[in-house]
């Protein structure tokens, strides 16, 4: 082997190790929550009825439909929706003239749907904020743990 194949073995090992390096950095850094959010402990009286909040993007007949979802079953579709790690918003559509929204951020990036979140850690902090007719009937400062289905 001359030293100029060597060389050229050399530098397409460090090419082929950066390109995984820089894959696996890339995949560590992706931000994904698709998935559901539920109050951590108990929810205050106003918000007893609250179910989860569902990232729901996979759209499959088990998973809730993107929205805020109430234990009763009902579910406000979002009007607006701004997801990222820092800055995690929305409002829904009222229904019966009920309508929620939400501020907040994530408190961890990562793809939540990987796995390695417990059901008591919170991942997700923010104020949820409930109306009746337009005004304001309640508000609380929440933390939320992951669920990501089954």
């Amino acid at each position: 082997m001359t030293r100029r194949s060597l060389h050229t073995i050399v530098l397409m090992v460090a090419l082929i190790s950066a390109a995984n390096v820089s894959a696996q950095r890339q995949a560590r850094e992706r931000f994904d929550p698709d998935g559901s959010f539920w109050i951590q402990g108990t929810a205050p009286n106003e918000f007893s009825d609250f179910g989860s909040i569902n990232l729901n993007a996979k759209k499959m007949r088990y998973l809730p439909s993107p929205g805020l979802q109430l234990n009763t079953g009902k579910n406000f579709r979002f009007k607006t929706l701004i997801v990222k790690k820092e800055n995690f918003k929305f409002t829904t559509v009222a229904v019966q003239g009920v309508s929620y929204s939400f501020s907040g951020h994530f408190l961890r990036g990562g793809v939540f749907g990987a796995g390695d979140l417990d059901d008591q850690t919170p991942v997700l902090e923010g104020v949820l904020t409930k109306y009746k007719s337009g005004q304001k009937i309640a508000e609380a400062n929440l933390k939320f743990t992951y669920f990501g289905g089954t």
